[in-house]
């Protein structure tokens, strides 16, 4: 790892999952990562989303995932799939009430138009 990253990530046991996170914050490596490259958020809109990092802090987190890429994307997987199972397991309620008023709402429209 590059000594600049070494300074503003570390990996430290209880700490984010003892994942690499941004040294003296427990924001991962990983989410620092899918801000950037899932959502699109730029360097800047990173920081002015959580401005208690600094642009030196997301660009070592960037750098330290490009140094240690398949190990970052296999920890992106193993979130993604536990969150999957957890979500199948433990459905949400709104999400449920929200599609009963949507069937709601769509039986209604259907009924209106019979009666026109």
């Amino acid at each position: 790892m590059r000594a600049m990253a070494k300074e503003h990530v570390k990996i430290t046991p209880g700490i984010g999952g003892g994942k690499p996170h941004i040294a003296g914050h427990r924001i991962r490596v990983m989410d620092i990562v899918l801000w950037h490259n899932k959502l699109g958020w730029s360097p800047d809109e990173i920081v002015s989303q959580f401005p208690q990092l600094t642009l030196a802090d997301v660009y070592a987190a960037l750098t330290y995932y490009w140094d240690h890429k398949k190990e970052i994307e296999a920890e992106i997987r193993r979130a993604e799939e536990a969150e999957a199972k957890a979500r199948s397991r433990h459905p949400s309620k709104l999400m449920e009430k929200l599609e009963a008023k949507r069937s709601e709402v769509l039986s209604g429209r259907a009924y209106s138009k019979r009666r026109c």
